[in-house]
């Protein structure tokens, strides 16, 4: 099993069957915070979704294509973050993230994401790190902003969200520039 300890306080683990409850519960919690940025809450509308994203994501993980795991902060599950595609060819790992609404505002997603692409460049030896955002999204888009990653583009109209499409801005973070800021840190 997968837990990689961040610090004494948060951890991430790798999603398991019975996460499902917890995590459903936070995104029921969360439903009308959640949705304005993610597309797929209309379609978890029971415990069973959950399950279903859990199972599949772990046969993702065993073909080495994805690796999402739970945020554990102070022993307790607030959120989801991982890898959403690991694409060896190009060497790139595309991070995703959401953290439950009463969960902001503590560092838990920041310290989440620079230990995601700390361990895709030093454990998976990976040569970049996208995470995408929708425009309007300023929570998610400070994440990457502030870790240094470069803001390499936009997208029109990339994703499709409920009754409209939203663009997104592309962070880019490689290898070499992570190890160098982490150096000269």
């Amino acid at each position: 099993m997968f837990i990689h300890r961040i610090d004494d306080e948060l951890s991430l683990k790798l999603l398991e069957v019975k996460d499902a409850e917890r995590i459903f519960e936070l995104n029921d919690r969360s439903r009308d915070y959640l949705r304005e940025w993610l597309p797929w809450l209309d379609a978890t509308t029971k415990v069973d979704d959950t399950k279903a994203y859990i199972f599949m994501s772990l046969k993702s993980f065993a073909e080495l294509k994805s690796m999402n795991t739970v945020i554990l902060y102070q022993g307790e599950i607030v959120g989801v973050a991982g890898y959403n595609e690991l694409d060896w060819s190009n060497k790139t790992a595309y991070i995703g993230y959401w953290l439950a609404a009463e969960y902001q505002g503590n560092g838990i997603m920041t310290k989440t994401v620079r230990a995601l692409t700390d361990y895709a460049f030093k454990e998976f030896e990976l040569n970049r790190v996208e995470i995408r955002a929708a425009v309007e999204n300023k929570k998610s888009r400070g994440i990457p902003e502030r870790l240094g990653f470069v803001n390499e583009g936009f997208i029109r109209q990339c994703e499709w969200l409920y009754d409209h499409f939203v663009d997104h801005i592309i962070y880019g973070m490689l290898a070499e520039d992570w190890l160098e800021k982490k150096d000269n840190a």
